[in-house]
């Protein structure tokens, strides 16, 4: 009887070794799968968010429907129509740059866009086209703008905001031309590029938005350097 039991009380041992071997085994395979991100051969989205652990957002890429509107000052902008593309954000959860484009019969455009901290775009690679005329007006190149650091994109919003709860026209565009003249809205410094009177060349314009030299093959072929003055009137080139 005593041997009985030892002899099954082997059997139990081995038993729970092997057991446990083997549940170790599927454990590890396990874990060995799901460590493993998912492949997918094809995948079909209308809209993708990158988020951080705590749901930060960080990068959308979208078709023009679902676009997200854009994040100033930790606050989403409303609804808007926007081309489908893929829209950055930084650590803050404000938007800060992208890759948008369209294109129909009657338009078409692609940018590349740099944003500065809390501001619009200080630099943008873009492509910009409509037709409907004698010929198309095309336009392409490299741009860069100024943007002041004492008046944010945020304030800006909400500057147009209160412009619009006037329900004037005339009023709205009275303030948008107090804002521009005072430097608030920002001013093109740089366009490196073809341009809609198809002169290709560089083309640079001083701190309040003036040309002041441009250097460009004309719509003919014709070579031409102009320096100008802040009035606009051109100067001899030494």
């Amino acid at each position: 009887m005593e041997q009985a039991i030892l002899k099954q009380l082997r059997w139990l041992k081995i038993y729970a070794l092997v057991s446990t071997l083997v549940f170790a085994a599927l454990l590890a395979l396990v874990s060995y799968r799901s460590s493993r991100p998912p492949h997918f051969a094809e995948l079909a989205v209308e809209r993708l968010n990158i988020v951080e652990k705590d749901g930060t957002l960080r990068m959308v890429l979208s078709n023009a429907a679902r676009q997200h509107p854009g994040i100033v000052a930790g606050k989403p902008l409303p609804a808007r129509p926007r081309p489908a593309g893929l829209l950055f954000f930084n650590t803050e959860g404000d938007e800060c740059g992208g890759l948008v484009y369209d294109g129909t019969q009657q338009q078409a455009s692609l940018d590349l866009s740099v944003d500065q901290y809390q501001n619009d775009q200080v630099m943008q690679l873009q492509y910009s086209e409509k037709r409907g005329g004698a010929q198309p007006l095309r336009s392409y190149g490299l741009r860069l703008w100024d943007r002041p650091t004492n008046f944010t994109l945020g304030q800006l919003v909400r500057q147009l905001d209160s412009l619009q709860l006037l329900h004037s026209s005339a009023r709205y565009a009275q303030g948008l031309a107090d804002l521009k003249a005072k430097h608030l809205l920002g001013e093109e410094r740089l366009f490196l590029g073809k341009n809609t009177q198809e002169e290709t060349g560089l083309f640079i314009r001083d701190n309040l938005g003036r040309p002041r030299i441009q250097l460009y093959v004309d719509a003919k072929g014709a070579a031409r350097l102009e320096v100008l003055d802040a009035a606009g009137h051109k100067m001899p080139v030494r």
